[in-house]
């Protein structure tokens, strides 16, 4: 089933925002509410792909017999957002576990809500290194924290391209840390400060002004911190006002997302950017996983947040499989405790992701952030038929930026 259009999408993810009275009693059901980022056609498709995969397990008879009802909202990548659909999980459905989300700044107030709830959550896409070092129990993190992947870029740009950095930052969190982490590397490594850095809201749409202060400032590097659309922005207008292909644009992990090289066109044409996963991944189940993205959901080239959204299903499904669930009115918080356990237990999981996976019982980020291992990519075409080369792949200790 292909699916070109976000109407198709749209459709059935409304559908499920509210769940029937009847359904929310019934006994015997593993509930699970996932928040996501899906105001853009990707996003949507992160959502369905990964409610598809809940709906495969149902068909297959469920997981140890029980059947998995899943939540699917829209958090906008707006926190109140965020906080609004959590607190419906949890007040309203009464979920066992809650997946969420794809922008930092919304995943962040959410890990205090669980935490005080005590209620299990696993992040399938945020990258701020804060989120884990909250210490929450509660909270487990699939994809790499910007605590490794900031060094990837620093080390690498370094040694290769030059020292001179400037920073062109937008308001969302995931951005901020991955600027915030690649000037820590850079002063510790090499005692150099940025040559200059400016802050930008995430919602603008012109970022010349800032990018004229930076050009005037001769860097061998321009640093990106936000969202997919931003950077797309940010790399074209960079080209606008004369900054020179010379200048080597690198951003953070969001830049992997499609839209990026679709809205950037010829001007992402060299941008690096660090992930845990390219769809030009030789490893048979990494192909495996490309084709049923391009034949369910239209999707040349599935980015990392993709990989990431299906990886965390596996992870949730394999905990699931062995939590000891009783899953009746007065056994909330034994089953999430259950699940919790069974999260923390998770060991050298092996997906898509660009290393093992792993978890522990500490609340820490050492036991939290379940993937050390990143990799460099570099745009070498842009448009919608983009194409990318792995610069380099980077494993690190689990202490490694603390």
């Amino acid at each position: 089933m292909a699916i070109g259009k976000w109407a198709l999408l749209a459709a059935p993810l409304l559908a499920l925002a509210a769940i029937p009275a009847q359904a929310q009693a019934q006994e015997g059901v593993i509930r699970i509410g996932v928040t996501l980022r899906m105001v853009v056609e990707n996003g949507l498709k992160y959502g369905q792909m990964v409610k598809d995969e809940f709906d495969a397990v149902n068909a297959a008879g469920g997981i140890n017999g029980r059947k998995i009802e899943v939540q699917l909202l829209d958090d906008e990548c707006k926190p109140d957002k965020g906080v609004s659909n959590v607190n419906r999980f949890i007040h309203q459905t009464q979920v066992d576990l809650i997946i969420g989300s794809t922008c930092s700044s919304v995943s962040m107030p959410m890990v205090d809500i669980v935490t005080k709830e005590a209620i299990p959550m696993i992040i399938p896409q945020s990258t701020n290194q804060d989120l884990t070092k909250k210490g929450s129990p509660w909270v487990f993190r699939v994809p790499v924290s910007e605590r490794f992947y900031a060094a990837v870029h620093a080390k690498w740009l370094a040694e290769n391209v030059g020292k001179k950095v400037a920073y062109l930052v937008t308001t969302d969190t995931a951005g901020i840390g991955f600027a915030k982490q690649y000037q820590v590397y850079m002063k510790k490594a090499y005692n150099v400060d940025p040559v200059i850095e400016v802050q930008a809201q995430e919602t603008d749409l012109d970022f010349r002004a800032a990018l004229l202060k930076i050009k005037s400032m001769n860097p061998d590097v321009l640093a990106i911190g936000g969202q997919a659309d931003a950077i797309a922005r940010v790399s074209q207008q960079s080209f606008e006002v004369g900054i020179p292909s010379r200048v080597r644009r690198v951003a953070a992990s969001a830049a992997s997302n499609a839209p990026v090289p679709e809205l950037g066109g010829d001007a992402v044409k060299g941008l690096i950017y660090a992930a845990a996963f390219n769809c030009n991944d030789e490893r048979p189940e990494a192909q495996a996983f490309v084709k049923m993205t391009q034949t369910r959901y239209n999707v040349r080239c599935p980015d990392h947040d993709f990989s990431q959204a299906y990886d965390t299903v596996q992870i949730v499904k394999q905990a699931l499989k062995a939590a000891s669930l009783k899953l009746n009115a007065g056994s909330h918080a034994a089953d999430r405790l259950a699940i919790r356990d069974a999260l923390a237990g998770i060991k050298d999981f092996r997906g898509l992701a660009s290393g093992p996976i792993n978890f522990c019982a500490e609340p820490t980020p050492q036991c939290r952030d379940g993937n050390r291992t990143g990799i460099l990519v570099e745009y070498t075409k842009g448009g919608k038929d983009y194409e990318t080369r792995v610069l380099a792949r980077v494993s690190f200790e689990a202490d490694f930026g603390l």
